[in-house]
């Protein structure tokens, strides 16, 4: 085994080619997950024609660099200007966003880069030490868990809603998770709610949703108030590299809640089916539930960005564990990663644990140096992006809007998200105009989808029995522990104000 590590460090570093492309790759991903609606999965897609015929280990760490980098640099716009790259950075958008209106975008992109490369870099080092321990802990998990896992991350509405907001929360985390029933019947095979509509039986598009209940009412609060996105002028604000260390600073100074999200993603991404989106809303919502100033959130709290940003990052290294040695893809971006380790050589499979160990130790480094490297160059540059948020909102809205509607449409290349973009837009800013917690929406709009299908498979499997299973008692305890906490909060009067319903 140390042999294998030194070995996968040298074949890393010491090889200039792969160095340049691991640079090259840290680029494109930095690039591409700026980009609202672009994501992982259509990065490595478009990318596979150029790694074919490539060295195997070149490729593979091309590719997983260029995935990897995408969850360091996706929460940019989320905080800039409050649009979500992705789903996994709708969580960031909370707290970011309002830090940002604040004049503090420094502090809060500062926080988010360095603890999204400290996420990554756990969440390699949580696979490095699974190795050993593969196959009891990866296949422990089966649909029962699943399925309590999304009603555990459901649970955290009642968190997410705040004092007085617990049935608004309630209500638009049931609608999030009546728009995941529409499309095809994960039991029957036909299609629901969907009509003579083909674009809706593979459901509705999550980012085009996302961006729709976050960006679009906030780009048109910006132009029906004017001015800037900060509230602050220039001359006012603490803008420098000065407050960019302060929110790399909040990093370390939070660093039990890092270590604790980081660990969760990791493990969440090792569950093939939950995704990143579920790890970033999960470990938010395991933050304002262990916080002893719940209020803070929504309002601007340096952890509601940590938290999410160290789970998204995290889980890469934990969904890479099953899809290397079982086949089995941790998330979406990694089954297509995976098709494209096929392209290049790679075998996916237990015989990766004695064929090609060297392999998986250089795809761990990749992880870690890839990260260090991103988060370098992010943090340099930081100062001059955040000064986006001083610009007229006579200029900044327009770009967005339409970057906004680029990225709807090229998830998933259908001109029809447009017209659901524009359907949730109404429904977004009748939220935030009426003071309704929208964070709830996305939670169940995510998890409504896992919980249904994990569901029918428990069903399916060992009936209503499920839930006397040893796992399934633990997740049922940690259920009702969870919105018995969040009741006797409300009571208690401790969250003042919603989260997510100004932001």
């Amino acid at each position: 085994m140390t042999d294998a590590i030194w070995t996968g460090l040298i074949n890393l570093v010491g090889n200039p080619h792969t160095m340049g492309l691991m640079l090259i790759a840290v680029m494109i991903g930095i690039i591409v997950g700026a980009t609202p609606g672009i994501g992982g999965r259509l990065s490595i897609a478009l990318a596979i024609p150029f790694v074919f015929g490539m060295d195997m280990t070149q490729g593979a760490v091309f590719l997983l660099t260029m995935h990897a980098v995408n969850g360091t640099s996706g929460q940019i716009s989320s905080i800039m200007f409050g649009v979500p790259g992705d789903g996994d950075d709708a969580a960031t958008t909370i707290d970011g966003y309002p830090m940002a209106k604040k004049g503090e975008a420094g502090r809060a992109l500062g926080a988010s880069i360095t603890a999204s490369g400290v996420g990554g870099i756990i969440g390699a080092g949580v696979f490095a030490v699974m190795i050993p321990l593969l196959e009891p802990v990866v296949l422990a998990f089966s649909p029962a868990e699943f399925f309590l896992l999304a009603i555990l991350g459901i649970t955290f509405i009642a968190f997410l809603a705040g004092k007085g907001q617990i049935f608004k929360g309630i209500i638009v985390g049931l609608f999030g998770m009546m728009l995941a029933t529409v499309g095809m019947d994960p039991q029957t095979g036909t299609a629901r709610y969907a009509g003579d509509y083909l674009f809706l039986w593979d459901g509705v598009s999550i980012v085009t949703c996302v961006l729709a209940v976050f960006a679009v009412p906030e780009m048109i609060a910006l132009a029906s108030r004017g001015g800037s996105i900060s509230s602050l002028s220039p001359e006012l604000a603490r803008f420098s590299y000065r407050q960019l260390f302060q929110g790399v600073m909040d990093v370390p100074r939070h660093w039990f809640l890092v270590i604790r999200t980081s660990i969760i993603g990791a493990v969440i991404g090792m569950i093939p089916g939950l995704g990143g989106s579920a790890a970033a809303w999960m470990c938010y919502g395991h933050a304002v539930q262990s916080s002893k100033t719940p209020e803070r959130f929504g309002k601007g709290a340096v952890e509601g960005v940590i938290a999410p940003e160290t789970a998204s990052n995290a889980k890469e290294g934990g969904s890479l564990l099953p899809t290397l040695f079982f086949g089995i893809p941790g998330s979406s971006g990694m089954a297509v990663m995976m098709g494209a380790f096929l392209i290049l050589g790679i075998q996916p499979g237990p015989a990766m644990m004695t064929q090609n160990l060297d392999l998986v130790w250089t795809l761990i480094w990749a992880l870690v140096v890839g990260n260090i490297i991103a988060v370098s160059f992010l943090l340099f540059v930081t100062r001059w992006v955040a000064l986006l948020t001083f610009i007229n909102g006579a200029v900044i809205v327009p770009f967005i809007l339409v970057l906004v509607s680029v990225g709807a449409y090229a998830n998933e290349g259908q001109w029809e998200n447009l017209v659901i973009l524009m359907i949730i837009s109404f429904i977004g800013w009748g939220l935030m105009r009426y003071d309704w917690p929208r964070a709830p929406f996305v939670i169940g709009l995510v998890l409504g989808k896992i919980a249904e299908e994990s569901l029918h498979k428990a069903l399916g499997l060992w009936g209503t029995s499920f839930f006397t299973r040893p796992l399934s008692l633990v997740l049922i305890a940690l259920i009702v522990a969870t919105i018995g906490f969040a009741l006797y909060n409300n009571l208690r009067g401790k969250n003042a104000m919603p989260v997510g319903a100004g932001s």
